[in-house]
């Protein structure tokens, strides 16, 4: 059973952080490109963040350069998003999703989390 467990969401203020997880089950977690795509109200998902297996290599969208920071542990099969000053904008619901073709788009992923829930107040 394939599964991808989100958390770490929730509600901060304007300029703190947040630091979301990832957890992957029942797949070989180190042959995929794990992603963070984020869906805010009325807008269609986007990706955030991706970090690819082999060589480490990560992209960024241009919201999230120099903010975020992407990573994963493959002792724990688990992926992390820390966000740090955060803006109103970033509210959203926060997807984990893993790609074996290594391409960091909503289309091109084969697995999906749930999502969990961050709310950045004013």
């Amino acid at each position: 059973e394939v599964q991808l467990v989100e958390s770490g969401g929730g509600l901060v203020q304007a300029g703190g952080s947040l630091r979301l997880s990832c957890s992957a089950s029942g797949f070989n977690f180190d042959a995929y490109t794990i992603g963070w795509f984020r869906q805010a109200p009325g807008k269609e998902r986007e990706a955030v963040s991706c970090i690819s297996l082999s060589d480490g290599r990560t992209y960024y969208a241009n919201s999230a350069k120099g903010r975020f920071t992407i990573s994963r542990d493959s002792a724990k099969n688990t992926a992390y998003l820390h966000m740090t000053s955060l803006k109103p904008d970033d509210t959203a619901v926060y997807y984990c999703a893993a790609d074996r073709i290594s391409v960091c788009a909503v289309r091109g992923m084969d697995y999906w989390g749930k999502g969990t829930l961050g709310t950045v107040s004013p």
